[in-house]
């Protein structure tokens, strides 16, 4: 099994690797955007990573979701949450988000982010 650095550079170095995508900045904060992205982070992420601003991550060495600003830019998480995220891990899920969604998810995890 991949640890989660290997695992997040990969996703990161895959959504990179194209500019056929783009979503149009920046990600919304109203309520219900950032609802929308926690339930998706609830649903999809949780069961690994702290998804909210003071929880604990159930699977040792998951990054917290509020930390991610500070190992890479949130905007490389785009093209991979559009095409399916697919790592080198057996216990991450494939799923793929639509555009609204994603822009959601990544409202929220901008809203969480420590400082």
């Amino acid at each position: 099994m991949a640890d989660w650095k290997t695992c997040w550079a990969a996703l990161c170095l895959a959504a990179s690797s194209s500019q056929a995508f783009a979503l149009d900045g920046p990600y919304p904060s109203d309520a219900t955007s950032v609802a929308t992205g926690r339930e998706l982070a609830e649903i999809h992420c949780a069961a690994c990573h702290a998804v909210g601003e003071e929880d604990t991550s159930a699977q040792e060495g998951a990054p917290a979701f509020r930390d991610l600003s500070g190992l890479y830019p949130l905007e490389s998480l785009e093209e991979a949450l559009a095409e399916g995220i697919v790592t080198g891990h057996d216990n991450m899920p494939e799923f793929a988000f639509e555009p609204d969604d994603i822009n959601a998810f990544l409202g929220y995890l901008t809203t969480i982010q420590s400082k």
